[in-house]
């Protein structure tokens, strides 16, 4: 995350990590809505498809006797883009009540970049904050795995947890008559 200094505020940089299967889909309309109404002044964003950037299968190399591999391509793209960011999005519809693949590939991953030699992964993210942006065609309770997922990968990475924008949509573009999630995501940010 990126450091500030005493005396001086860092503009906040946003990093929104998609991990929806259809592009447009109503988690990044319900993301991008927030982004436009709540975002403070003069914020960085930036956006990511986690599908263009895709990541191989995690393999837990912590006991092995040549460890992690250091971090290129897609993976390279994303570690560096996480520590640049002061705020992570993840911007992600609710799948069987837990979050999408990608997301949770993505998470995975954290495991390796822990250890990766001058990254600072732990101490670099700490003092950042989390946020989920989460369509889903069912009652709100039903998110709760995909928020605790969050929640503690956020306290464990001593990083804060700015909450969960839920709203409801199933085809494209229903979220935006949810009247309650958009009046939530004009102000989601801003907290």
């Amino acid at each position: 995350m990126s450091e500030q200094h005493a005396g001086t505020e860092a503009p906040r940089s946003f990093l929104f990590l998609n991990a929806s299967s259809r592009p447009g889909g109503n988690s990044e309309q319900l993301a991008r809505f927030a982004a436009g109404a709540s975002l403070p002044a003069g914020a960085e964003q930036r956006w990511l498809r986690l599908s263009e950037h895709p990541l191989p299968l995690f393999e837990d190399r912590r006991h092995a006797d040549d460890g992690f591999r250091e971090p290129a391509g897609h993976e390279r793209t994303l570690l560096d883009a996480t520590l640049a960011a002061t705020d992570l999005v993840f911007v992600a519809p609710l799948y069987w009540y837990s979050l999408p693949t990608s997301a949770k590939l993505y998470l995975d991953h954290w495991s390796a970049w822990l250890r990766v030699p001058g990254a600072d992964f732990r101490a670099r993210m700490a003092g950042g904050t989390v946020w989920a942006v989460t369509a889903l065609a069912t009652e709100p309770d039903k998110a709760d795995p995909l928020i605790g997922t969050l929640r503690l990968c956020a306290d464990y990475m001593g990083m804060r947890w700015g909450g969960a924008l839920l709203g409801n949509g199933t085809r494209p573009g229903d979220v935006l008559k949810d009247e309650p999630a958009l009046a939530a995501a004009e102000s989601f940010f801003a907290g």
